[in-house]
């Protein structure tokens, strides 16, 4: 990996540092992402753990990309580093990582207890509790209320709705003058992020999750050809030919200085859009993802991001009070009002303050709570494999390398050579 060095740079740097403070106070490494108001948040946090306690802490550096992260993470932990406390982990890493994670039920007094249990299930491997859920998330759809109100346009329930009304917003605005409006941006690299739009078409149009619950291969199918065709279609179309490379920020660049109807993102991007220099401040709607036809339904891909410790760790026990205080109702709710993340505390969806600074919280309860899951917990440590076929399959749809007929029945093929050795 290209970066490794500057990351592992920046180990040795707050090595260094921690060293330095040592005699005082524990010293504690934590990662942290800084996709949008990630890191400021995370800062906060940690400054007020700090100020509790009166220990050290030191926030190390991370890709943003989660595919970067992960592989990070593993080249990191494979070397049994002390250089790494704290690790802010995707939903569907549990598993990959569990065996350098460690067991935080004795630290958590039950606190676990609170949080969405599907999440606490997820984070549970072979009985051992590797992580504290911290944000959950799904996919939603953000749209202009003022242009579709210009144009007397329907919020779409469909994708081959929000197609039509993305043609015809689009349209009017470049005759009006603006050239740089699109229809609807996403993330069309070939990334994670990636997996998880797909998902979310495939899963609309019923056909499936790629790999089901017991492992079976259903990713060839009519219905996912159907959805692949879909979305191919946006390129260049209503979609830019760059949306090939974008992730979750080049997305709400675009959308969020005024140049795009429609986006999929997730709610991160909600209090970043409302901000105060932010262009489309007032003009924001937030909704479930479109149907695929009117058979289809709703689906948000299950996104969100724990904490867990490491087992290398030299502090467990700060260690997991951090993770404690960083996962507690007070900071959630801070989290959910200042950035709009997404709690995993089910009491804080009927917090006054919380709905009245995010008020969709409450209206799209359903699709956070049962948000549709990545094939995780059927196909093991296999999974970043099969997301890696998957993404790069599709991307090659996207970018017209394949059809999508083609694409499928690849990509079927990797994996029934994926899973004979077993998931």
């Amino acid at each position: 990996m290209k970066t490794s060095h500057l990351y592992k740079s920046a180990f040795i740097a707050g090595s260094a540092w921690l060293l330095a403070g040592a005699v005082h106070a524990t010293s504690i490494t934590i990662s942290c992402g800084a996709v949008g108001a990630e890191l400021q948040l995370c800062e906060e946090g940690v400054a007020a753990w700090r100020a509790k306690t009166g220990n050290h802490v030191e926030l190390v550096s991370t890709p943003n990309s989660s595919t970067e992260r992960l592989s990070l993470y593993q080249q990191l932990l494979s070397a049994g580093t002390q250089d790494i406390d704290v690790l802010q982990i995707d939903v569907v890493w549990p598993g990959m990582l569990a065996q350098h994670l460690l067991d935080l039920s004795p630290y958590t007094n039950g606190a676990e207890n609170d949080h969405f249990e599907s999440l606490v299930t997820n984070n549970t491997v072979d009985g051992k509790l590797v992580a504290m859920p911290w944000f959950t998330d799904a996919g939603v759809l953000y749209y202009r209320k003022d242009l579709l109100e210009k144009y007397q346009q329907p919020v779409p329930q469909t994708w081959e709705q929000l197609t039509e009304v993305a043609e015809h917003v689009q349209a009017q605005e470049r005759s009006a003058g603006n050239n740089q409006m699109w229809g609807f941006v996403w993330q069309g690299r070939a990334y994670e992020g990636l997996t998880c739009d797909a998902l979310e078409w495939i899963y609309s149009y019923n056909g499936g999750t790629i790999v089901d619950q017991e492992g079976n291969i259903t990713i060839n199918n009519p219905q996912a050809i159907s959805a692949l065709e879909m979305a191919s279609s946006w390129i260049n179309n209503i979609s830019p030919p760059g949306v090939l490379n974008y992730a979750e920020e080049e997305a709400r660049g675009v959308f969020q200085s005024g140049n795009a109807v429609f986006m999929r993102n997730w709610p991160y991007a909600w209090t970043l859009a409302q901000s105060e220099d932010s262009p489309i401040r007032g003009q924001v709607g937030v909704v479930a993802l479109p149907k695929g036809g009117e058979d289809g339904r709703h689906a948000g891909t299950l996104g969100g991001w724990q904490l867990a410790v490491s087992r290398y760790s030299k502090n467990p026990e700060a260690a997991a009070d951090l993770v404690n205080f960083l996962t507690s109702y007070e900071e959630q709710k801070r989290r959910a009002i200042k950035g709009s993340y997404n709690p995993t505390i089910a009491a804080l969806y009927e917090d006054e303050e919380v709905l009245a600074e995010v008020p969709f919280f409450g209206e799209l309860y359903e699709t956070f709570l049962n948000g549709v899951p990545r094939p995780s917990s059927s196909t093991g440590n296999n999974y970043g494999r099969v997301s890696n076929a998957t993404f790069n399959a599709v991307h090659s749809v996207l970018s017209g390398g394949q059809s999508a007929q083609e694409a499928v029945e690849d990509l079927e093929r990797q994996l029934i050579r994926m899973s004979r050795r077993g998931w």
